[in-house]
């Protein structure tokens, strides 16, 4: 079986981590990761969706935080910060420098960042039970702003300033994917999404992680056209995203923070949308009544990953509703 998923970071890792305990030897799968989030720091190329992505399949993650290296240690930042050095509010840990200074330094060699990914990812993925690949979204330049008021004046920062130095605390203006209309999709995520068996979105953020995916040009097209069946997983639970900061960003697009709402925001690829099926959680059982009747074939299931087990539940409920699905048949 070939499955193509569309993945943020923590939620889409982990999710991805429980899928490669339910598949065999023969199954492959092509994992289509954000790069919206990705930020130039100290000269360094850092790509925090990928390498959650990478570290988590390949056993390097820091699984109590969900992001940078396993056994990690502070000296380079701690140094930065004692010289004066800008900016001190991202941390960059000794074991993952390496990951960022070997991905730089290919990227200025003329390398895309879809053959620096695989380089990376020949590391971390050699013992994996199932064949994995991880592509870039694009190999163009992407980046997430959002508008924020700061001193009376609404200013456009990083969105990485907005959600780990400010918390997400600020009222939230606008979101601006800078170089997204422009982007080109990476080579073989096209062919990924209408080649796949099975097309999953884990609970990743619907606006700056899933939705900057099927942003780019091409990629949402190629969801509504493929003729494998698409599966989502709510990353809301009991009105209240899992991990995150989608609660403002879905608000900021009129979108209800609940799992019917989030399903209605994805829609049925029969209605034009790109979802076929939709799970959510045990808890928003009600959301399976309220989307009746709009195309998306709607389950309730536990969707909360305290272990690999439960995300190796989640993944097997995904492939179990995918298998009920027809997925597109029309030319």
């Amino acid at each position: 079986m070939r499955i193509t998923a569309l993945s943020g970071g923590i939620g889409g890792a982990r999710f991805l981590r429980g899928l490669l305990h339910v598949l065999g030897p023969d199954d492959e799968v092509v994992v289509v990761g954000n790069t919206a989030d990705d930020i130039w720091l100290f000269g360094l190329k850092v790509c925090p969706d990928l390498d959650t992505v990478m570290y988590t399949l390949g056993s390097g993650i820091d699984d109590v935080r969900g992001w940078g290296r396993l056994d990690e240690s502070w000296h380079a930042k701690e140094e930065l910060a004692a010289y004066g050095v800008e900016p001190t509010w991202f941390g960059l840990g000794d074991r993952d420098l390496a990951t960022h200074i070997v991905r730089t330094q290919m990227l200025q060699a003329g390398y895309p960042l879809s053959d620096v990914t695989a380089a990376l990812c020949s590391r971390w993925f050699g013992d994996l039970r199932s064949p994995v690949r991880l592509l870039p979204m694009s190999d163009d330049r992407v980046e997430t702003h959002v508008v924020v008021p700061r001193d009376g004046v609404d200013t456009a920062i990083h969105f990485q300033e907005y959600w780990v130095r400010l918390q997400a605390a600020p009222a939230l203006r606008d979101v601006v994917v800078v170089g997204l209309d422009s982007s080109a999709p990476a080579p073989g995520v096209l062919e990924a999404i209408a080649g796949c068996d099975v097309l999953l979105v884990p609970p990743s953020n619907p606006v700056v992680s899933v939705g900057t995916v099927l942003g780019v040009p091409g990629v949402g097209e190629a969801v509504r056209a493929t003729s494998a069946p698409v599966v989502g997983l709510s990353p809301v639970v009991g009105g209240a995203a899992v991990r995150g900061m989608a609660g403002p960003l879905l608000r900021h697009l009129g979108v209800e923070v609940s799992a019917a709402g989030v399903g209605a925001h994805y829609g049925a690829r029969s209605e034009g949308g790109v979802l076929d099926g939709w799970l959510v959680d045990e808890s928003d059982a009600d959301a399976v009544a309220a989307l009746r009747g709009t195309g998306l074939v709607t389950r309730a299931t536990p969707l909360l990953m305290p272990d690999v087990a439960s995300a190796a539940q989640m993944a097997a409920a995904a492939l179990d509703l995918a298998a009920t699905l027809p997925g597109r048949t029309d030319p």
